[in-house]
């Protein structure tokens, strides 16, 4: 009897010891079980936080063959599932993919769920989440062996700003003002990363989002300033994108706006004339084209524009000036 109790209490306090391990990621899946494989076409989203544009993914689940279209995120809910696929019905499955840590950055699970997509979507939140848990990872080169195999991408906010070669990384948790760039552009709230996705049409260029809601042309012209000092570019540029808006750019390398705003080419000629820490920003005559969904292309490879408008804006001791008739630098 005493044996039998003994064995008993053993295996009572030892149940938790062989409970399965939770994984380090979390993932949802709606639709068919079955992995398929589907003819795809490349195709990349650059789209605004804020509220998200159908257009843009419908566009994303037709180049994906409609196949597996998948969302990754650090953080977050697995919400896009049933909004993707009621947009798109006819694809053969929509899951969310949360990836919080280096672990799971790292799993087998989450590398091969990658692999057996035809479309991934970089959700919103906090891009530093990104660079600090993916980065050097098994995750960063699934990824970049899909865009290279063909597939569409995309992301929104946080997941826009990692798709360019150069980042505003976010480290700190406020994110920086247009007032606190101007006036130090080497401000602690700037910090840059690069290289997480490899795009081809993408490299040489800084992305950002919310850009009139949030005011935010004056950070984007330290950031070039500070691409430029950094020696990454010589001549750098930004793709700027306002709320409910999405840039879908071709796999020829041009790029129509769909949604109610306007997306922004920036390019800086050269170097600017004060950018050092401490002091307010100088940077005169960034070149700047804006489209909007009512109209006109972006031609990427050429960094030209069709049916835009095209100004000048400068940062003048911190300040922004712009040569429109209305002197908005939008």
């Amino acid at each position: 009897m005493i044996r039998y109790l003994t064995v008993l209490l053993f295996l009572t306090f030892s149940l938790p010891l062989f409970a399965e391990k939770k994984p380090p990621y979390e993932y949802y899946h709606l639709g068919n079980q079955v992995d398929i494989t589907s003819t795809t076409q490349p195709g990349i989203v650059l789209m605004d936080g804020g509220t998200d544009v159908d257009a843009a993914f419908q566009w994303m689940c037709e180049l994906s063959g409609n196949g597996d279209f998948l969302v990754i995120r650090a953080t977050g809910t697995d919400a896009y599932n049933p909004y993707i696929q009621q947009l798109c019905p006819n694809s053969n499955s929509v899951a969310t993919l949360i990836i919080p840590t280096i672990e799971a950055a790292n799993d087998e699970f989450a590398i091969n769920t990658i692999n057996q997509a035809e479309a991934v979507w970089i959700a919103g939140g906090d891009q530093s989440y990104y660079t600090n848990y993916w980065k050097g990872t098994p995750v960063q080169e699934a990824l970049n062996d899909r865009i290279l195999q063909g597939i569409p991408i995309g992301g929104t906010s946080a997941g826009l700003n990692v798709l360019t070669q150069f980042i505003y990384s976010a480290l700190l948790s406020k994110g920086v003002t247009s007032s606190q760039a101007l006036a130090d552009p080497f401000s602690k709230y700037i910090t840059l990363d690069r290289d997480l996705v490899n795009i081809p049409i993408l490299q040489g260029i800084i992305g950002d989002a919310h850009l009139i809601t949030r005011d935010r042309m004056g950070r984007d012209i330290a950031f070039l300033c500070c691409i430029y000092e950094n020696g990454w570019s010589d001549q750098p540029r930004s793709i700027s994108i306002d709320e409910e808006t999405a840039l879908l750019i071709d796999a020829h390398g041009s790029g129509t706006v769909v949604g109610k705003s306007n997306v922004y080419f920036l390019q800086a000629l050269g170097a600017p004339e004060v950018c050092k820490a401490g002091n307010p920003l100088t940077y005169k005559d960034i070149n700047v084209y804006r489209i909007n969904a009512a109209g006109g292309k972006y031609q990427l490879w050429n960094w030209h524009g069709m049916g835009g408008s095209e100004y000048l804006v400068s940062a003048v001791e911190g300040v922004l000036i712009s040569d429109q008739d209305n002197f908005s630098p939008y």
